[in-house]
């Protein structure tokens, strides 16, 4: 039997590669249908699939409190109908490399918020030098070639969809840990979809329906899903700084089933973005070790 750490490990790398398939799914299902219809299909399928996950689990393990209730909707509000619908939206407009690696730069607005509104760590030389790097990662993968450089033209509107994205999917990380603590985490990840999916399903049905046109549809779903329990999974068996490191291969794979899938390739200055991405995690990483 593989050690708890081992375990911990081959979870978050196990998540990792399954949101790297995300936006590939993503973009080969826009080739048939459109962002309605794939984020709909998103939602259902991981639902579906979390949803066995938990019953499997603990059948009686979905209830919560009347306190814990607003604060649920709230992050199936911010985290999935809005943070995910954006970032979905956004792949129709950005390339893979950008959408994940701005994605990733979430660590930056968990710390500054988590130091202004929760108190509780000071910020260390350490979370500077991350934050700096992290926000320069962002900065050369958008911006992608130096005559882009040149000319200062720094990014498209995808990739600040994408950055809004990942501002609220940063708010509902200190709301999980303000007040959702004592959750489960598949308690927490159930309900993250379920309201969202409640509205958007509404919605669909009263204005064009919902439609299942290709597979890559349901692989969408379900990755997110596997992803999600993999994630958490991972999260209670190693530290948080190991996790934050690993999940920093998703960018990687990401680039590299870009490349063979979607034939998108990455430019000398999205490598050194990819770079700095990896040294910004290290440092914020950093302080927990000390």
């Amino acid at each position: 039997m593989p050690s708890n750490k081992t375990s911990g490990i081959l979870s978050v790398l196990g998540a990792s590669i399954m949101w790297a398939l995300e936006p590939i799914f993503a973009k080969l299902s826009f080739q048939s249908t459109d962002v309605f219809n794939t984020f709909a299909t998103r939602i259902l399928f991981c639902l579906l699939l979390i949803t066995f996950y938990t019953v499997l689990k603990n059948p009686q393990g979905l209830k919560i409190k009347i306190r814990e209730l607003k604060w649920l909707i709230y992050l199936s509000f911010a985290a999935t109908l809005c943070a995910d619908f954006i970032y979905t939206y956004a792949l129709t407009r950005v390339m893979v490399i950008n959408a994940v690696l701005i994605g990733h730069i979430q660590p930056i607005f968990i710390v500054l918020l988590g130091y202004f509104l929760l108190r509780s760590d000071r910020l260390t030389k350490f979370d500077y030098l991350g934050i700096s790097f992290m926000i320069f990662a962002g900065f050369l993968v958008s911006t992608k070639t130096i005559d882009n450089l040149i000319n200062l033209k720094f990014g498209s509107f995808g990739d600040l969809l994408v950055l809004f994205a990942t501002f609220a999917w940063a708010t509902t990380a200190i709301t999980t840990r303000k007040y959702l603590k004592e959750l489960p985490a598949h308690v927490i990840a159930f309900y993250r979809f379920l309201f969202a999916g409640i509205v958007f399903f509404g919605y669909l049905f009263v204005t064009r329906g919902i439609r299942i046109t290709n597979i890559y549809q349901v692989l969408l779903g379900f990755v997110i899903g596997i992803g999600t329990i993999l994630y958490y999974e991972g999260l209670k068996r190693i530290k948080a700084a190991q996790v934050a490191a690993l999940e920093l291969s998703t960018p990687f794979f990401a680039t590299l089933l870009g490349l063979m899938f979607l034939k998108e390739f990455i430019t000398p200055l999205q490598l050194f973005g990819l770079f700095f991405l990896a040294l910004g995690i290290f440092f914020l990483s950093k302080k927990e070790e000390l």
